[in-house]
């Protein structure tokens, strides 16, 4: 079964905790801070496999969560950073962001790697906590949660060529006969309902891969028909190789048909129409081709190449996998996406002033909900069952501008505070 669009649940592994200990050597008196910190947790990294074709496997496993690090030991003894978790992908494979719509990563090449999701780093034991004023700290932070989203996997396949055209035009046909891909073929239109891909030899020592796409019908780009869920396998194409029924046997005219599927490619993505395109004039076996050829090329002109071929009788087909041959000895490969634009790093200027770390809003009940994912981390790793971390904590959130916040809000002795699923107490 041929899949190319899931959506999954991935999670970078927690770092672990960081430990309260004291040295508790015999003649060492007064033994000083001795817990160790936390291991990092895993990453979740996609990796490319060319020996995958599909994304069939995430039908039956959506969810990849990485092991958290290992917590901090007595003795100064840091945890294990846990193993990264890595998940083999298809060439061709684009990560999207669901939430942003953001592309995280492009793969395409054999043993190409991306950090899908970060794990936490390992909280900090108390040795790290030891001052001049706080010589014996019973402070220890917990382990950063790692990263969590739900992404989209889309698989565009890695096609020299696209044969693009209506349906029953014999591009599943032709297909079969320049190369050892064995595609459906039938009498009726929607035969082929996933793309299909084979190696085409010219016989001069060249080769390209070439693939026959699900037919197009006008909307496509809107989603009528197999459009929008096949137009996407185009993209990656460097050249177009566009079928046309000569013989007009479905009661359509070739040029029109020329014309629609054209702009439905544009229509989908204007930069398809940066890619060289060939027509292939199939079916000039049959009764009325000739004629209607003569008309196409009034029609079309100069604009782009025509070579007649028959499939079915395999005529002419040497001239036309030639041209497709020479085309990709100068034909650039066009890049989908540019990743540098997608960078999260951003330009600060000394004018500019810096986004607020939280924000408070009100809930039903009256309580004040704080909400920001740097107070979510600190409260996450705040280990609330020491008194020494909770005071740490009320410190943080008072450098934070939080007091401050909250009373500007309205916020007097006594009101509830809320954070995720817990509740504070504000006290002046």
């Amino acid at each position: 079964m041929f899949v190319d669009h899931v959506k999954i649940y991935v999670k970078g592994g927690d770092g672990g905790d960081g430990m309260v200990a004291f040295r508790r050597e015999k003649y060492v008196p007064y033994g000083g801070p001795a817990g160790g910190d936390g291991g990092h947790g895993g990453n979740v990294i996609f990796e490319v496999d060319e020996g995958l074709r599909t994304l069939m496997d995430f039908r039956y496993q959506r969810h990849f969560k990485a092991p958290r690090g290992e917590n901090g030991k007595s003795k100064g003894m840091h945890g294990k950073n846990a193993e990264d978790l890595v998940v083999k992908v298809p060439p061709g494979t684009v990560v999207i962001n669901e939430e942003t719509g953001r592309v995280i990563a492009d793969l395409v090449e054999h043993g190409q790697r991306s950090i899908v999701a970060k794990g936490g780093r390992g909280g900090r034991g108390n040795m790290r906590f030891a001052t001049p004023a706080n010589p014996a700290p019973e402070i220890a932070e917990k382990g950063e949660p790692g990263e969590e989203l739900n992404v989209i996997l889309e698989l565009k396949l890695l096609a020299d060529v696209g044969l693009v055209g209506y349906p029953s035009v014999g591009k599943s046909t032709l297909l079969s006969v320049v190369s050892a891909a064995k595609p459906k073929i039938g009498a009726y239109h929607f035969t082929t309902i996933v793309p299909n891909l084979g190696v085409v030899e010219t016989g001069d020592g060249r080769s390209f891969v070439m693939a026959d796409l699900p037919g197009l019908i006008e909307g496509a780009h809107q989603g009528v028909g197999l459009g929008m869920q096949f137009l996407r396998h185009i993209e990656r194409t460097r050249v177009i190789v566009h079928v046309v029924d000569m013989s007009g046997m479905e009661g359509r005219d070739p040029y029109e048909d020329f014309v629609k599927i054209n702009n439905e490619l544009e229509q989908y993505d204007l930069r398809l129409t940066e890619r060289p395109q060939i027509v292939a004039a199939n079916k000039m076996d049959m009764p009325g081709a000739e004629e209607n050829l003569k008309e196409f090329r009034k029609k079309v002109g100069d604009q782009v190449k025509i070579f007649p071929i028959s499939a079915l009788t395999k005529k002419g087909l040497q001239p036309l996998l030639h041209e497709i041959a020479d085309l990709l000895e100068v034909a650039p490969t066009f890049e989908l996406y540019d990743l540098a634009d997608e960078s999260d790093a951003t330009v600060v200027y000394k004018h500019e002033k810096k986004g607020a770390d939280f924000e408070i809003v009100r809930d039903d009940d009256g309580a004040f909900v704080l909400k920001g994912q740097k107070i979510e981390r600190l409260f996450k790793m705040t280990d609330f069952s020491r008194d020494e971390s909770v005071r740490r904590f009320a410190r943080q959130l008072r450098h934070l501008g939080v007091d401050d916040a909250l009373r500007e809000r309205g916020a007097k002795d006594g009101d509830t505070v809320r954070i995720l699923d817990y509740e504070f107490e504000f006290i002046e």
